[in-house]
């Protein structure tokens, strides 16, 4: 490795964990201050507390990675513009990309090292977080369930579902059976989808079962278009024990979508999730792409109170938009790899034009 290259290194090195740890504090601050009335409420002890910091600085990261790595480019090349180090770099001859190369390469590196995360570590520290969270201090359900097997009971009913959906209100492929006192099966009742509304699940596409209580033979079968189902459960009991899909790798969620799908259900919210997930860590190399242009634009008069707003907006911007895109393809209106990946090619084309606009 060169000299210019250990010393850019460096100098970037220095400014990203700053900014990362700024980041990472501020976040656990508002995020604690929000959750002490749970943690006072439950008594919770150290352990508690110390649990949900460690837990929650690996979901933090993923979260406030890309934009440490905008703002740190943009610091870098700025303050290297401010004391002339980058025109001096120019002037014997070196060219832009000689000169960035480095930084991409290294966010690069940091992409897939959040990608490797993604299916490693932030599973498993979501998990641990929301248990921490809905179970040890609130006290709810510690059953955790994942989509294709939620089974419960509920007085002299067995209750399955293949999918749930609490932020929609919606379940896909609900079978209830009731049973005798001798357990002995009496009814099978099964739906396609429900909805909640007016505080009841209101089933549609039902098909009633209707057993011998001695021989067990069926004896009526019946079809019926809607019908309220009394399932004992809300939307707010599924989502405080239903697994999300940041509480499972990558791979796991791609089988479970081949696993509804071949149902016959639809999973879009689920395969919208998955290339997401893989999207996201690649936002840190289109945010360093990104930061080039704005960071030397403004050459000698860059400042660092002028850098972070800057990374700031741009964040926020790319954050509503991104979200805005999510829910279009949540809602079918756009394809999944579409919705999961369309901002980033945005903001790199926005990126490349503005770089070959730059004056030299």
């Amino acid at each position: 490795m060169t000299l210019l290259n250990r010393y850019l290194l460096s100098h970037f090195l220095r400014i990203l964990l700053l900014t990362l740890a700024s980041f990472i504090g501020i976040y656990l601050l508002i995020d604690f201050f929000e959750k002490i009335g749970d943690f006072l409420d439950y008594q919770a002890g150290p352990s508690h507390y110390l649990s949900f910091v460690l837990n929650n600085i690996p979901v933090i990261i993923t979260q406030v990675l890309p934009l440490a790595i905008l703002m740190t480019v943009v610091l870098t090349l700025g303050s290297l513009s401010r004391t002339n180090e980058l025109t001096a770099m120019r002037s014997c001859g070196l060219g832009l990309w000689r000169i960035i190369r480095i930084l991409m390469l290294l966010a690069f590196f940091i992409s897939t090292l959040q990608l490797i995360g993604n299916e490693t570590l932030v599973p498993v520290s979501a998990r641990n977080l929301n248990h921490l969270l809905n179970i040890e201090l609130e006290g709810k359900a510690g059953q955790r369930l994942t989509q294709g097997k939620i089974w419960y009971r509920d007085k002299n009913r067995i209750v399955h579902i293949v999918l749930a959906d609490p932020k929609q209100n919606s379940l896909q492929g609900i079978t209830l059976f009731e049973l005798s006192e001798t357990s002995r099966l009496n009814r099978r009742l099964s739906a396609a989808t429900a909805t909640y509304r007016n505080n009841a699940w209101h089933a549609q596409a039902l098909q009633l079962q209707v057993f011998d209580p001695h021989s067990g033979e069926l004896t009526q079968s019946t079809r019926i278009a809607e019908q309220k189902l009394d399932l004992g459960r809300t939307p707010d009991d599924f989502q405080s024990t239903l697994s999300s899909n940041s509480e499972v790798s990558i791979q796991t969620l791609n089988r479970m979508i081949n696993k509804l799908e071949a149902q016959g259900f639809d999973a879009t919210r689920q395969r919208v999730d998955m290339h997401a997930r893989i999207a996201a860590p690649f936002t840190c190399l289109v945010m360093a792409f990104l930061a080039v242009p704005f960071a030397l634009q403004r050459g000698r008069g860059s400042s660092i109170a002028v850098g972070i707003g800057l990374s700031l907006s741009i964040g926020v911007i790319y954050f509503i938009a991104q979200s805005l895109v999510i829910a279009f393809g949540y809602s079918g209106a756009l394809p999944p790899i579409i919705a999961a990946w369309s901002i980033n090619l945005i903001f790199l084309l926005i990126g490349i034009w503005m770089l070959l606009n730059l004056r030299e």
